[in-house]
């Protein structure tokens, strides 16, 4: 939460707010519309300045590779290979001109690269800040690969990827991390060099990659002393080129880096992303609907740019399919959900209070309609042994004190509780036995049973939720928060609580799935060691967590 009423002046290109303001509140009229808004601000490869004469890569007298290399979405038989040039990458041009840069590429079995798989090129564009996106097909499922770009005479950083087994294999295992919400001001990263050194397959990142608040010459609560953030961060992040700044200044942070490296990350957004407890259209704070459509295209454009995502996933304007299905071999499903582009505004206010009527409302919805009828029919078709679903807030009830009628977070499912009823129901109808939700935004780690009726601890364990503790949010933390009496007393259902940063590691097998929470003493000052604070598992056919 922040507080309401910040008032921004409108840095946004007058032409692109004239367009929005010509169209409806909930969305821009069509695709079409909503790109060529967007074009006024930063146009699109293939016109205006995109046919500007080529860079000549050798001219670039920099290390441009500042942000690292990252690979994401492995497929079976294709992986996603994504880097930036910005040889300064603190300056809104990230130290490059407006024009376009041919990047080599590299992909081997070996980290020296003397058995390559396949090599290219790829255009970094200025209109996507100079962000490569490179899908490489036609490759075999299911192994380990190496792969690193090339820009004149300089060279990134080694990256590790994979690609996912065959649809049918037959998989026996599936080692992944699940992490969220790293405020840079809050402290260092330092639970993502662990993660890089950690033995994990795949890393599912479940939101607030990204904050949008000012950033001080200081970098908040990591109190520099070797360095000075520049003046241009410390202001709320609203244009494209806010929000391509702050990437750019996150991915620069050697933990994250070396995270990306070592692991192809499956992301998904929460809200800081672009706003605070945004929801759809309606933004936090009181501003017309066409200037926060302006902002969310602004966030939404800057968030593909600098993620290792595919082609479907690119927005058309303020609007982004994110939300899409994953397969590990026949051991698991997964269904990477959004939460925050269709939602229904959240009932009284989006903090915590007394349920009401409007939260069991069956009109109101946290996925939006199309979004739920996929999930569902996903589930229906699924054949995995596992259906794990990463997405950003607390599914599971959650009293927030021990009265006879308990306050509950209106941004969280307990805000949407009819709509919690409908995906339980599907999950139920589908035949959905192992059922896992992958949970971020609250700072906090908890592992919960999923009750069929959470008010009745004898009702049957639909599955379990592990949600994954922040990065940085929230800084050093602690292993017993202040509510911890509390929620674990008003939540039976509640196995596991810790305040602590750092992320959870999740074990797939055929008979069971086994969660580790890992956390680090401290990220106001660097290097902090990590432990193992618990450990769960759940069996196959037989939902509810104990523990390891």
């Amino acid at each position: 939460m922040t507080p309401a009423g910040h008032e921004h002046p409108s840095q946004h290109a007058p032409e692109l707010r004239a367009v929005a303001r010509h169209v409806g509140r909930r969305r821009f009229l069509t695709q079409t519309a909503a790109a060529a808004a967007v074009a006024f601000a930063a146009n699109l490869p293939g016109a205006g300045v995109a046919s500007a004469a080529e860079l000549d890569a050798s001219k670039i007298t920099e290390n441009p590779f500042t942000t690292g290399v990252a690979s994401g979405d492995p497929l079976p038989g294709s992986v996603l290979l994504w880097t930036r040039l910005a040889p300064a990458p603190y300056q809104p041009d990230g130290g490059l001109p407006a024009e376009r840069v041919t990047v080599h590429w590299e992909l081997a079995h070996d980290e020296r690269f003397r058995r390559i798989v396949r090599r290219g090129t790829a255009t970094a564009h200025p209109e996507f800040g100079h962000t490569v996106h490179v899908e490489v097909d036609h490759l075999a499922p299911g192994r380990v690969l190496y792969y690193r770009f090339r820009a004149g005479g300089w060279i990134s950083e080694t990256g590790r990827t994979r690609t996912a087994p065959a649809a049918d294999a037959q998989v026996s295992a599936l080692k992944f991390a699940a992490v969220s919400c790293q405020s840079y001001t809050d402290g260092y990263f330092t639970a993502y060099g662990h993660l890089a050194q950690d033995d994990v397959d795949v890393v599912f990142h479940l939101g607030d990659y990204l904050y949008e608040y000012a950033v001080n010459s200081a970098g908040g609560y990591r109190n520099y002393t070797d360095r000075v953030i520049p003046e241009l961060y410390n202001h709320e992040t609203l244009t494209l080129e806010d929000y391509r700044l702050r990437y750019a200044l996150y991915k620069s942070d050697p933990d994250l880096r070396a995270a990306h490296a070592a692991h192809p990350f499956l992301v998904t957004w929460d809200d800081h992303e672009t706003e605070n407890n945004y929801a759809d259209d309606i933004p936090e704070n009181d501003v017309p609907p066409e200037e926060f459509l302006l902002r969310r295209a602004a966030a939404y454009r800057a968030y593909w740019e600098n993620q290792p995502l595919r082609r479907p996933q690119r927005p058309a304007g303020p609007d982004m399919q994110l939300y899409r299905r994953r397969q590990w071999g026949r051991l698991a499903q997964f269904d990477i959900l959004d939460t925050r582009q269709y939602r229904s505004n959240q009932a009284y206010g989006d903090g915590s209070d007394l349920p009401g009527p409007d939260i069991d409302d069956p009109t109101r919805t946290m996925t939006g309609e199309s979004q739920e009828r996929w999930l569902l029919d996903g589930w229906r078709r699924s054949r995995s042994l596992w259906n794990v679903v990463p997405q950003q807030v607390n599914f599971s009830q959650r009293k927030l004190d021990i009265a006879p009628v308990a306050r509950l977070s209106m941004d969280s499912w307990d805000g949407y509780r009819a709509s919690r009823r409908r995906v339980l129901d599907g999950a139920k109808a589908a035949g959905v036995e192992n059922l896992m939700v992958l949970t971020g935004d609250v700072h906090v780690a908890y592992a919960y049973d999923i009750k069929d009726d959470f008010d009745d601890q004898a009702s049957a364990t639909l599955g379990t939720e592990i949600v994954a503790t922040s990065i940085s949010s929230g800084r050093d933390g602690a292993d017993k928060p202040a509510t911890w009496d509390t929620y674990t007393g008003a939540n039976p259902h509640m196995k596991f609580y810790n305040g602590r940063r750092g992320y959870v590691t999740v074990e797939l097998g055929r008979d069971a799935a086994r969660a580790d929470f890992r956390t680090v003493t401290a990220v106001t000052t660097p290097g902090a060691p990590i432990t193992t604070a618990a450990s769960f598992v759940t069996e196959v056919g037989e939902q509810g967590l104990k523990p390891a």
